[in-house]
């Protein structure tokens, strides 16, 4: 589903040259769950960006569904984000005068749904996030764990085949915290590719895979064990 090679971003800025991400090979299968983790600084959510499309590289390979990304115009890639990946993000990033219904609604919106297929999604995607019985409450109504239920509801009410998660635990105590990454591996049993930047080793562990990045470069990569019941 993803394939970078030699990937490279450098900002500029006052005749300053730096490397955020230096000649980064990656690849992420369809249906798989990626944990990526460094320290603070390191590239991780440079590398996220980009790979939502939301940030441009300098050099290299990014090849997205068998597309090369590089070949796409600005319309094309805001049609791919829009129609293929969800954002999962630490600070929820909700808007304040919509409700949870109106902000799990939204990208729909910008997808050009009817009205009655973007009610009646909503009301499933309600219930598989729990968030039903507040789906009139605005965002400063709820904690931080029901915010970043709001917030998976929003990216996978249009059904991406890619959610890419930024700390999605960050702002959370343990036991909110549990309960997004449990649904978020949820999500990948249904067949949701995940890309996750986390500090978290607990976190990682839901993983399948984990990358670690150090000074923009992959250091290591390896697969995650799972006890088996």
């Amino acid at each position: 589903m993803i394939k970078l090679h030699n990937l490279t971003k450098i900002y500029q800025a006052q005749g300053v040259e730096t490397r955020a991400l230096s000649e980064v090979d990656l690849t992420v299968k369809k249906g798989e769950f990626v944990s990526i983790m460094g320290p603070s600084g390191c590239g991780k959510t440079t590398l996220l960006n980009i790979i939502g499309l939301l940030d441009s590289y300098n050099e290299g390979l990014f090849v997205f569904n068998d597309t090369n990304v590089s070949d796409l115009s600005e319309r094309q890639k805001l049609k791919l984000r829009k129609e293929k990946i969800g954002f999962v993000f630490q600070n929820f990033n909700l808007i304040d005068d919509l409700t949870v219904s109106e902000n799990i609604e939204l990208p729909l919106h910008y997808l050009g749904y009817a009205a009655q297929d973007r009610r009646q999604r909503v009301l499933e995607v309600l219930e598989m996030v729990g968030m039903g019985h507040r789906r009139d409450f605005f965002p400063y109504q709820l904690s931080g764990g029901q915010q970043q239920k709001v917030a998976v509801g929003r990216a996978i009410i249009a059904k991406p085949s890619l959610i890419l998660a930024d700390e999605p635990t960050g702002n959370l105590d343990s036991t909110q915290g549990n309960e997004i990454m449990e649904m978020l591996s949820r999500l990948n049993d249904q067949g949701t590719t995940l890309i996750m930047v986390t500090h978290s080793s607990h976190d990682a562990s839901y993983s399948q895979r984990i990358v670690r990045i150090m000074d923009g470069q992959v250091v290591s990569e390896k697969k995650v064990l799972h006890a088996q019941f």
